[in-house]
């Protein structure tokens, strides 16, 4: 919970490849003071059922940027995506891009954002295999 001197922050993720909450996401919540000084890892957490981090750490005072660091591949690994339903997908759309290994073409999501203190910053993340984008919520 933010306070006059600091803020807080708050996370979720929509898998919009399937249109539900990505559950069991790892999530790292790290911070600084300045632009010059080192990112501090707080703590970890796991997104839960409803796609929720509702645990991450309190950020120190004088905390003005943060980083949510999101590990999607081991998500996307756990996802039971048939290959084969998603290159016949493919192969019905020329352009679409072929099956990955990995299951996801980006990895990790990091995003990095500037705090006011006594501000709530809550950042959704909609995520698919292929993209993502992030907002500032409410």
């Amino acid at each position: 919970m933010s306070t006059e001197t600091t803020a807080s922050v708050s996370t979720h993720i929509l898998d919009t490849s399937v249109g539900r909450p990505a559950a069991s996401v790892v999530v790292s919540l790290s911070a600084r003071g300045g632009g010059r000084e080192p990112w501090v890892v707080l703590g970890r957490s796991a997104t839960d059922a409803d796609g929720r981090c509702k645990d991450l750490p309190a950020l120190p005072e004088g905390t003005t940027h943060v980083r949510l660091d999101f590990e999607t591949e081991a998500y996307f690994h756990t996802q039971s995506h048939s290959p084969s339903d998603t290159h016949s997908q493919a192969e019905a759309q020329q352009d679409a891009p072929a099956p990955r290994d990995s299951g996801a073409f980006f990895p990790e999501v990091a995003i990095t954002f500037a705090v006011t203190p006594g501000e709530h910053f809550h950042v959704p993340l909609l995520l698919n295999p292929f993209g993502y984008s992030v907002y500032r919520g409410s």
